[in-house]
Order: structure tokens, then sequence, then C-alpha cells
């Protein structure tokens, strides 16, 4: 499984909507693969298709207990997502991006995040995330629709220290 290049601001696919997936084949078996071999080499949370210029309605994530730093990353991919439900109760949270390296900012984000889709073989699938889960959920959902965290971040800085994409960065 080949490590894609991560296309980085300003590219144009990065502002664009992701097309709808349509159909589930070694190909996009393939595309995911590769997503969640770049994104654990990069290393980063999270990866919407965009990101490797794929500019399909596409990401993964791989997040573990946010509570427990023994417990294993849970890895999860979602074709055509869409979120449906988000809490009322917001909180900031420090993010960065892999197609915005050297970045990072404070966004507010719903604390949970109700999230459909399809997984790889285009099998419904629903999922309720609360804390960091569902802010990367919505962060690499926000790829998806041209949206960067920039557009959102009450404030952008440099970390002072390689940081690795901070927290829920993709």
């Amino acid at each position: 499984m080949p490590i894609r290049k991560i296309i980085t601001t300003p590219h144009p696919v990065l502002r664009g909507k992701a097309k709808k997936v349509v159909i589930f084949d070694a190909d996009l078996h393939q595309l995911i693969d590769d997503m969640i071999e770049t994104m654990r080499e990069a290393p980063g949370v999270g990866l919407a298709s965009p990101q490797v210029n794929e500019p399909l309605s596409l990401f993964v994530a791989e997040f573990g207990d946010e509570n427990d730093e023994e417990a294993p990353l849970q890895l999860y991919t979602f074709v055509n997502p869409k979120i449906t439900k988000t809490s009322k109760e917001t909180e900031v949270g420090v993010e960065g991006c892999l197609s915005i390296p050297g970045i990072v900012g404070d966004v507010i984000r719903p604390h949970s995040a109700t999230i459909e889709g399809s997984d790889r073989d285009g099998n419904p699938i629903k999922m309720e995330a609360e804390g960091w889960l569902a802010r990367i959920f919505q962060h690499e959902t926000d790829h998806l629709h041209g949206v960067l965290f920039t557009d959102h971040a009450l404030s952008v800085w440099e970390p002072e220290v390689d940081v690795g994409q901070v927290s829920s960065a993709d």
C-alpha cells in the first residue's frame, strides 16, 4: 500500500466539494487502505480523501479512548458521511491539519455529533461520538465541503514545538 502525497494549502482541491462515492470496488478499497497508511505515516488522527488529491466523499480516522492512553486505537472509515445531529454544548480545542503544516488554532465545535454514512463496502453506518472523536469527525467532514479548520478558528499560531499535528488534527 503506497503512501500518498498529502496536498497543502492553497491547493484548489482543498476548497472544493467532494463527490459522492457511488461505486464500492477494489479501487475504492485501495484508496482507503492507502489513506490509512498515509495517515499513520504522517502521523495524523484523520485524513479526508481531498487531502490526497482525490475529491471523493470519504475519510479515515484512528483514535483511542481520550480518558485511557493505554486503550487500543480504533480505526474508522466513513464514505459519504453526513453529520446529522450535534449537541448544543460546545467546547474549544486545539486543532491542526496535515494540509496546513506548521499552524494550529483554537476551534469551537459541538461536544458531540451523530454521523451517518457507509462503510468501505457500502453498508450503512451510524455513530454517536463525543469529545475529541466528535471533533475529529467534524474536522474531517468539513474537508469534504472545502472547509478548513482555519475557517472556524478563534485564533491561529505556530506551535513552539513539533506537536505531531496537535490533538484532533488530521
